[in-house]
């Protein structure tokens, strides 16, 4: 695992479209129970180099229940990216995560994750590789939660941006966040 860890940080496969240079942010180790993948880093975490050191991170351990200290034990959670970098500012934010990441890199760590009990799908991107069967929307595939487990937990993207979309689906908070945070101290507890 250090070496493949090496091996991506070293990475330059995308350098020449990233202009705020390259930067893989992501942690694993063999032994984690729960994988966290989301979009890319964004502009604070790229400078930071730890994941989810944001706003947006905050929210993603509330919903999840962990303290900071969980949550950066790499023996219970590994955050892998479906793009290592922060891809920079697009005209309504961030642009979307390089696509080069995920195809080259998450086979390689998968074979090397040998504890996994759960792998959280943050946002379209990761649901859309990852699912088969996802439904036409994101808040379609969040409210039937259920379908997808016990491999996947599938999330809206914690970014305060989606404030917007937790206002209008308030079953969120009430109806999944109770399992979520359940099911996460089970794994954390096994």
């Amino acid at each position: 695992m250090d070496a493949l860890l090496s091996d991506i940080k070293g990475c330059t496969l995308c350098s020449p479209h990233l202009s705020n240079g390259v930067n893989p942010v992501l942690t694993a180790h063999p032994a984690s129970k729960i994988v966290i993948i989301g979009q890319a880093p964004g502009s604070i975490v790229h400078k930071t180099s730890i994941p989810w050191n944001d706003k947006s991170g905050e929210r993603l351990r509330a919903w999840l229940n962990v303290s900071k200290d969980m949550f950066y034990n790499t023996e219970l959670f590994a955050i892998i990216p479906m793009g290592f970098c922060y891809p920079g500012k697009g005209k309504t934010g961030d642009l979307p995560p390089r696509k080069e990441c995920a195809p080259k890199w998450h086979p390689a760590l998968f074979e090397e994750l040998k504890n996994v009990e759960l792998i959280v799908l943050i946002g379209t991107y990761a649901q859309k590789y990852y699912l088969d069967n996802m439904k036409k929307t994101l808040t379609e595939t969040v409210q039937n939660f259920h379908e997808y487990l016990p491999k996947f937990l599938v999330l809206p993207h914690p970014s305060p941006r989606n404030n917007i979309w937790m206002k209008k689906n308030q079953w969120f908070e009430r109806d999944n966040l109770p399992y979520i945070k359940h099911r996460i101290q089970e794994i954390i507890s096994s």
